[in-house]
């Protein structure tokens, strides 16, 4: 079965002009360091420049009749001092850049992660991590290439031939700078013409790149799933078809490379030999000399040398401006869940919550809530439960803003949550997933994560309330165990509980329970139950069950089916109703009971 691909091609038709401009305010951060290293830059040009003009008088001192060693070695000093001069102040302008450039590449990469966490929930579910995450590398070393290439290249080989053109109309034919700059509209027409054409093949390049670096990344994280169905080598065969339409692409690119190489070289090659033809008749019949023979072979050396790496560094620029374009179109991205402008801090009291005739779906197919109206008491425990598809985690991420509603409000303490910051109402709300993903650090890394100014004593006391404390200590290495990418060195009541052990930690005046229990066995559900209760005790807590037994003590149970509440009530009650909470209530109840 072919692997549809998920990732975005570069758009061809992107503003590379605009794309720069968002760019330049990083640069400019240091205005006083990018002047002077202008300033240097045009120094050693000029000093560059120079030389050749110095080796004319040298060579024509030593032509001379006169033959006073003093004047050809005051030349060849100042010549070596030219160059001195040149690597001087080149040297000065890298150092005096180099914190332009890296700060630059620092500021943008900080802006995109932390704009990637503002992204709603809804883009993280429909995007691959890995294709985001080599877009973010490419992107970032897009940008510290493209200032590379315009400061240390780019500019420097525009003023050379600026100065050079000058010396040449100012003292010489003006044939010489017709062909001159003739040689070079033709060269970058050229190089123009033929790149973008070769653009096509970057672009397949990049979009297969990222398609399999999403491959392998989804391939590894899944490992278990893998290794369940025996489908390795499916998974090397996804992830081999893709390299091999890079592979195709690639050489693709590599063979029209150097069919631009060998144009150029043509180009240059007949604009030097027409130089050289004039300068040679121009020593012929006496209107120049050896030396003027000798300054404009070294001027055309010294110019098409740079002339020529620009045509590489054109093809790399368009390169990176294709790689910036993806980054830029991750910041461009409108974030779905924003704060309004005079969002006030959510202050919870009591921790009241109410959702007033609320709607939502995820896209205009299929609605998942339809007029959902529920009133959860301050410092009770109230379960949501109902069949699968129901809707029940939908409402737990209403409630945390991972999404607006469609319709109606939900209101904590009567304070619409819309009209309050997310971070207040983050702060006041913790969660217990029913998939507790843990970061690749240590046990206590993972639980201090909900308070990073919290102590170990703190995080001890917060594990022992979740019941997780002597497990830990009973480790080799207590808390400072790894837990391993996602924590699956742990078991899935180990990971709950740790979960646990950090809502305790944020001290929050709500908690979620997101399905916590629904994927454990008895005795670890047994262990979860108590800890859940331990550490809900006058907190207002909403569960989300697929087990009723685990909601059996709640205040109020919503029986939720196909978006709507259909019954609610306590668990006596609702079983006395032999409506749908009775149903499941039967087919989950042990034989025993």
């Amino acid at each position: 079965m072919p692997f549809t691909s998920r990732t975005e091609i570069p758009e061809k038709d992107r503003t590379d002009l605009g794309n720069i401009s968002k760019m330049f305010p990083y640069i400019w951060a240091f205005k006083s360091r990018v002047v002077f290293a202008l300033l240097f830059l045009i120094i050693a040009k000029l000093a560059t420049v120079a030389v050749p003009i110095l080796l004319k008088e040298i060579v024509d001192s030593l032509n001379s009749e006169k033959t006073l060693l003093i004047l050809p070695l005051g030349l060849l000093i100042a010549y070596g001092s030219l160059r001195l001069t040149t690597a001087f102040f080149n040297e000065l302008r890298d150092i005096l850049f180099a914190k332009v450039r890296y700060h630059a590449v620092y500021k943008i990469s900080v802006k995109v992660l932390d704009h990637l966490h503002k992204m709603s929930l809804r883009f993280h579910l429909e995007k691959q991590t890995g294709s985001i995450v080599r877009d973010l590398e490419r992107g970032t070393q897009s940008l510290s290439s493209l200032i590379n290439y315009m400061m240390f290249i780019i500019l420097p080989t525009i003023i050379e031939v600026l100065l050079v053109g000058a010396i040449l109309l100012a003292t010489y034919d003006i044939n010489f700078t017709l062909i001159i700059f003739s040689t070079i509209v033709i060269y970058v027409l050229f190089t123009l013409k033929v790149t973008n054409w070769r653009m096509n093949f970057r672009h397949d390049m990049n979009r297969l790149d990222s398609e399999s670096s999403s491959i392998a990344v989804d391939s590894l994280l899944n490992y278990e799933t893998v290794k369940y169905f025996n489908n390795e080598q499916y998974e090397i065969k996804r992830y081999s078809d893709v390299l091999f339409k890079w592979e195709n692409a690639a050489m693709q690119s590599m063979t029209t490379m150097s069919l631009l190489n060998f144009g150029q070289a043509i180009i240059i090659t007949i604009g030097v030999t027409f130089i050289m033809i004039f300068a040679s008749s121009g020593v012929v019949d006496g209107s120049m000399t050896l030396g003027d023979l000798v300054l404009v072979n070294a001027l055309m050396l010294q110019l098409f040398v740079p002339l020529n790496t620009l045509g590489i560094v054109y093809r790399q620029i368009i390169y990176a401006l294709a790689d910036m374009n993806m980054l830029l179109k991750l910041l461009d991205k409108d974030i779905e869940i924003v704060d309004k402008k005079d969002a006030q801090e959510l202050v919870v009291k009591s921790g009241n919550i109410k959702f007033q005739n609320v709607s939502f779906s995820y896209n205009n197919n299929r609605s998942i809530l339809k007029n959902i109206s529920l009133d959860i008491p301050a410092g009770k425990k109230i379960a949501i439960v109902g069949p699968s598809g129901a809707g029940k985690s939908t409402i737990g991420r209403l409630l945390f803003r991972f999404y607006n509603s469609n319709e109606g409000s939900i209101l904590i303490d009567d304070q619409n949550i819309i009209d309050c910051s997310q971070y207040s109402l983050h702060k006041n709300i913790a969660v217990v997933p029913q998939d507790t993903v843990l970061f690749n650090e240590s046990i206590f890394f993972n639980i201090q994560y909900a308070d990073n100014t919290s102590t170990k004593e703190d995080v001890i006391k917060a594990a022992t309330l979740a019941n997780i404390h002597h497990f830990i200590d009973s480790l080799p290495e207590k808390y400072d165990t790894i837990v391993g990418e996602r924590g699956l060195k742990l078991s899935g009541g180990e990971k709950q509980r740790i979960a646990i052990a950090r809502a305790v930690l944020k001290k929050p005046k709500i908690i979620l329970f997101d399905e916590a229990t629904s994927s454990l066995d008895s005795k670890s559900e047994s262990k979860i139950l108590n800890s859940m209760d331990t550490i809900s005790k006058n907190i207002t807590s909403l569960v989300i069950a697929h087990r009723l037994s685990t909601i059996k003590d709640a205040y109020n149970i919503y029986v939720l089916d196909n978006g709507k509440i259909i019954e609610s009530g306590n668990h006596d009650y609702l079983l006395s109703t032999k409506g749908l909470y009775s149903q499941m209530w039967s087919l989950q109840k042990e034989p025993s009971e």
